[in-house]
Parts: C-alpha cells; sequence; structure tokens
C-alpha cells in the first residue's frame, strides 16, 4: 500500500503532485472510497461534519472534493455485518481510500474489528490518503494526548510505520510545538510534526515528507526536534 499521510488533506500544488506520482493517474480518473469511522470516536465530530465529508462539501474540498472518478463510503462499522465476500471486492476495486480525521484509536479499533487492518499488506497498488487521524492510525503510537475515544484501552495505533505524527502545527493553541515537544518525549519512537501544509508518503518503506509549509522530526525518547524545515 501506498501512503500520503496528511495533517490537513492535499492543500497545495506539492501535495497534489505527490497524490498524482502514488496514484500513477490523475485524480480525476481515479475511484475512491471516503472512510468517516474515526469521526464517530471524537467528541467534536457528529453527523453534520460526517455528511460533509461524504458530501464533498466545500470544507473537504482537500479530500473528497479533489474531483474524483467515483466516490463511495466505506463504513468501517457496518462491514463485520456485512461480509467479507461482500467488501473485500469494493475496496480492492478502489485506487484511493480517503481516510478522515477524528479519533485514530477509534478508527483503529474498528480497522481491526472490521478486518481491514488485516487487508492491507495485500493492498500493493491501492493509495491510503489519510488526514490527521486517518494518518495517525498507521503510526505505533498516537500518544496519549490524543486520545479523546473513551473506549480507548491505550494509544496504540496499526505500526504500519515506524513513527508517530503530531498533526495540525499552529492551526489549534493546544498544537504549537512547546506541546508537541512534550508528546514526543514519551513515545519511545520516532515521530514527524507537521502542519496543514506538508504530508509523508510512505512507498515500500522509503519515507518522504512533502512540504510547501513547516514540519519537525524528533528522535526516538526525546524533546528536542531537528531545526525547523519548511518548502522541502
Amino acid at each position: 500500500m501506498r501512503l500520503l499521510l496528511t495533517s490537513g488533506g492535499v492543500t497545495n500544488p506539492s501535495i497534489h503532485a505527490a497524490l498524482a506520482r502514488l496514484l500513477g493517474r490523475p485524480v480525476a480518473e481515479s475511484h475512491a472510497l471516503v472512510v468517516p469511522t474515526a469521526q464517530w470516536g471524537h467528541p467534536m465530530c457528529g453527523p453534520p461534519s460526517v455528511r460533509g465529508l461524504v458530501a464533498a462539501e466545500p470544507d473537504w474540498r482537500h479530500l473528497t472534493g479533489l474531483g474524483w472518478a467515483s466516490l463511495g463510503v466505506l463504513e468501517l462499522t457496518a462491514l463485520p455485518s456485512v461480509g467479507r465476500d461482500r467488501w473485500v471486492p469494493w475496496v480492492e476495486a478502489a485506487d484511493v481510500l480517503l481516510v478522515d480525521g477524528g479519533d485514530a484509536t477509534y478508527l483503529a479499533h474498528w480497522m481491526r474489528e472490521s478486518g481491514l487492518a488485516d487487508l492491507l499488506p495485500g493492498l500493493g497498488d491501492t493509495v491510503w490518503v489519510g488526514v490527521s487521524a486517518g494518518s495517525m492510525v498507521m503510526t505505533p503510537r498516537v500518544g496519549e494526548y490524543f486520545v479523546e475515544w473513551q473506549g480507548a484501552e491505550d494509544d496504540r495505533g496499526l505500526g504500519v510505520v515506524d513513527f508517530s505524527i503530531f498533526p495540525h502545527l499552529d492551526l489549534f493553541p493546544t498544537n504549537t510545538l512547546a506541546h508537541a515537544e512534550r508528546w514526543a518525549a514519551g513515545l519511545g519512537n520516532p515521530a514527524y510534526v507537521i502542519d496543514e501544509q506538508t504530508a509523508i508518503t510512505v512507498v515500500d518503506g522509503d519515507v518522504e515528507v512533502v512540504s510547501e509549509g513547516e514540519w519537525h522530526r524528533f528522535e526516538a525518547g526525546t524533546a528536542q526536534p531537528d531545526p525547523p524545515r519548511s518548502r522541502s
């Protein structure tokens, strides 16, 4: 599987070009499934925000509103009752999974419960576009700082990549670099801090940062980031 891990979606030409490279075709020729599941686990989300996502309303122009050839909905909480023989072909036929934000631990839970997590290794050519929690779910740990779901037993993600992600740098008062330093110090694995103009691509284990904004990398167990980076 090819990963495009973002904070705010496909927000600038550099990230859009990276998406096109991962897809191997234009967005307008690519068939997408959107996964809204993480929203149900976060207290700030609910029916209006899920509606906006799946209807590709203006606030979601950087994800579902990019002009896909087709756009379907894959709700993970429904999959166990549907049966693998029905939903696995839907996933395998998609060019890209658009996985929105919310609570990453809730999303990780339903990826395991639904069976989608087990399917990921076989989706070699499929592109995963994550936004916020949709990116963080692929990491070893989310960090307790970002756990909002009351049913979470811990802060584990799926561990598809070996680094954690702190999204929305400077977008909210609680997402400053100082907050990220405290978050990273307790993780025990490398981490990236990214703003809305930054994405991370992962293909066959190769990691690349695509940015028109600001990002930082923390080594495992440290609270000191590398020097600030931008437009790389």
